[in-house]
């Protein structure tokens, strides 16, 4: 696990619901932008096993169709694109603590002793965030502003100061 720098030892106030959701908003755009960059290479990848003989049309009369229609191309291409829009919020979340969403916003997910959150951590967290919705939790419990990733990876979102959230990316 890193540690953060001496100067960001300070305790930071956790994230209430308003914040959190207009962070995962803005991260939501980047997030389907990284989808659809990751949709493109593999779209690319496979034309060119179609270009190169490795497998054909499968009857269909467009590529796409074919990549549809077709398991063995259509659930590799999901699995690569969803890894990606993993990979995305893992490396972010373990390399800094914030996503490009939550820098604007000035939150940052940390271990609840204010450490950065490992890569593990990172893919823990992932599942039960639900696309967002275990922030929903947050209504039910103001007084802790713990959401339901935050309780089961026992990590935390805190709102930084303007001077903690400069330069961190």
């Amino acid at each position: 696990m890193s540690s953060l720098t001496s100067d960001s030892v300070e305790t930071f106030p956790r994230a209430g619901f308003r914040r959190r959701l207009a962070s995962w908003v803005y991260d939501f755009l980047i997030a389907t932008a990284v989808y659809m960059t990751a949709g493109a290479m593999s779209f690319l990848i496979m034309y060119l096993g179609f270009h190169f003989g490795l497998f054909s049309m499968q009857g269909y009369e467009h590529f796409s169709d074919a990549i549809a229609n077709t398991a063995w191309l259509k659930w590799p291409n999901e699995f690569w694109k969803l890894a990606w829009v993993s990979l995305f919020f893992i490396w972010f979340w373990s390399k800094t603590g914030q996503t490009l969403g939550m820098k604007a916003w000035r939150l940052r997910v940390q271990n609840q002793d204010g450490t950065l959150i490992s890569k593990t951590t990172g893919l823990k967290r992932l599942f039960p965030t639900l696309l967002g919705l275990g922030n929903f939790t947050l209504l039910f419990d103001r007084r802790n502003k713990l959401s339901l990733q935050d309780r089961l990876t026992k990590t935390e979102i805190v709102v930084l100061t303007l001077e903690a959230n400069r330069g961190r990316l």
